[in-house]
């Protein structure tokens, strides 16, 4: 057979097979009628950790009209802009760059790139709030750290003072949501005064921040204060008395009750564990 005929041939064969191939593909995944029906939409039961056909890890969410899917690490969808897991991770690498040719303050971030930073965080945004939503502590103080990394780049690199600006809106809300996930992770590992600890500093920063004429941010302020006292008084609540906050609390029962010999004892070892601290 002559060599065009061959490749001719060989051509025909290739596309056949490609026909073939996609059309089979589609018969199989095109229609989800069947995996939505076998996860019918809950609104209290909307998102699930579950894995891949390469058996990774991933997260799904149930819509009304179908099923969202991240990846549980890199950036949500997977995608790699600039050759890099993320856009952050290539702009902060330009800044390094910047920084060790002695070069920062030519280093800006225009309006392009500050939106594809904008678009990329609100992937991170969609994936934590159901990290948080399934209790994943980690990942989500993993994600709203980066987010918040995204925050302090744009506000001091970007070219546009509305760009500055525009996040700072949220700031309040992303920094709840992290000490929130810290503090539950703490919490969980039996840390109570760490957890205690994250939320008050948290509460702190939330009150310091610059003040912004805007309604948005003046909501999310009062709004995450309020939501990280509470959670205080819950840690509070929960927490399990010290050794010494027992005796301080045995102590009143005595002298409530005039138990004056058990309240010099309880005085005596309070006294001592005091000393033991002190040293």
């Amino acid at each position: 057979m002559p060599p065009g005929e061959i490749r001719t041939l060989s051509n025909q064969v290739l596309e056949s097979d490609w026909v073939f191939s996609y059309t089979l593909l589609m018969k199989e995944s095109a229609d989800i009628r069947r995996i939505l029906q076998s996860w019918p939409y809950d609104p209290e039961n909307d998102a699930r950790l579950t894995q891949g056909e390469d058996g990774r890890s991933i997260l799904q969410v149930r819509t009304p009209l179908g099923i969202e899917q991240y990846e549980l690490d890199g950036r949500p969808d997977a995608a790699r802009p600039h050759g890099f897991e993320s856009a952050l991770e290539y702009h902060l690498r330009r800044l390094q760059a910047a920084q060790a040719s002695g070069r920062q303050t030519e280093f800006k971030l225009d309006q392009g790139e500050c939106h594809e930073l904008f678009s990329e965080g609100t992937l991170y945004y969609f994936r934590y709030i159901r990290l948080f939503q399934l209790k994943d502590w980690a990942r989500t103080v993993r994600d709203t750290l980066r987010n918040l990394q995204v925050f302090d780049l744009i506000h001091q690199y970007a070219q546009r003072e509305e760009d500055q600006q525009f996040l700072e809106k949220w700031r309040p809300y992303i920094l709840r949501v992290n000490a929130s996930a810290t503090a539950m992770q703490a919490m969980e590992a039996g840390a109570c005064d760490d957890a205690l600890k994250t939320v008050r500093e948290a509460i702190r920063k939330i009150e310091s921040l610059e003040e912004l004429e805007d309604d948005t941010f003046k909501f999310e302020r009062e709004r995450s204060v309020m939501a990280l006292r509470e959670l205080e008084s819950q840690i509070q609540k929960n927490r399990p008395l010290s050794e010494l906050e027992q005796l301080e609390h045995q102590l009143r029962r005595a002298i409530d009750k005039q138990e004056f010999e058990r309240a010099a004892r309880l005085r005596d070892r309070i006294r001592d564990l005091r000393q033991q601290h002190i040293c």
